[in-house]
């Protein structure tokens, strides 16, 4: 029996102004997968996580959360749904302290699911615990990535977005980052992870799709990616 299809996007095409950026894109997440979206600066990543959250609607295509169409809906509608969107800018209220980051952000999943609150973010992301107090906007680059994630999870989505978690963050940071996305996939949490670096990905995503000029070009396990030579020197530069 196959898992079921938690977000899917059918044959979008996403333009900004009269520049087209995605063509036709079509790509689905399964329950429990952890799937990486990889490709090149430029190919199209993070404009078809924008796309997923409703921040840059397709032209045409559909886009589906747990079967229900979305495509055209407003983001704190597709929010809603179930998509928790961490988009690479982090975005965090700099004047809020974290903790009230976290409580802005708290509500139950579309079925009612209330499994993320702060004793469970707290006990996932113990180095928030003793920052709950500090403005946000005085945290680290790599503390506010992690209050952006814990944030978004406090939404009990069915599925998290992630537009590049590691960009320009310290190596030491970059490995809790990947530390926490393991333990994120090993609690079967489906998430769509968009990173230009492959490394990143290896230990930590089940599945890969590679996107090039706007297009899919690769679907496989993450496994099969790491001995395909030709796609990845092909495609990731590698």
């Amino acid at each position: 029996m196959s898992a079921r299809e938690i977000v899917s996007a059918e044959g979008i095409d996403v333009f900004y102004g009269t520049s087209q950026i995605l063509f036709g894109l079509s790509l689905s997440v399964s329950e429990g997968q952890t799937m990486a979206l990889l490709g090149r600066n430029g190919a199209g990543k993070s404009t078809t996580m924008k796309a997923l959250a409703g921040i840059a609607p397709p032209r045409t295509g559909r886009i589906r959360v747990l079967g229900r169409e979305v495509q055209g809906a407003r983001p704190h509608r597709i929010a809603r749904a179930g998509l928790g969107f961490v988009p690479e800018d982090r975005q965090v209220f700099p004047e809020h302290t974290v903790e009230d980051n976290l409580i802005i952000a708290a509500k139950k999943g579309p079925a009612g699911q209330d499994h993320w609150n702060l004793a469970r973010i707290y006990e996932m992301l113990p180095l928030l615990e003793p920052l709950k107090n500090r403005m946000a906007g005085n945290l680290s680059g790599g503390e506010q990535q992690m209050l952006t994630i814990a944030r978004t999870l406090m939404g009990n989505p069915v599925a998290l977005l992630l537009d590049e978690p590691s960009e320009g963050l310290a190596p030491v940071i970059v490995e809790r980052i990947g530390a926490l996305i393991r333990k994120l996939r090993d609690m079967g949490v489906t998430v769509l992870l968009a990173e230009q670096n492959m490394h990143f990905c290896l230990g930590i995503a089940s599945h890969a799709t590679v996107i090039d000029k706007g297009q899919i070009v690769y679907r496989d396990s993450i496994e099969a990616l790491r001995k395909d030579e030709t796609v990845k020197s092909r495609y990731l530069a590698l």
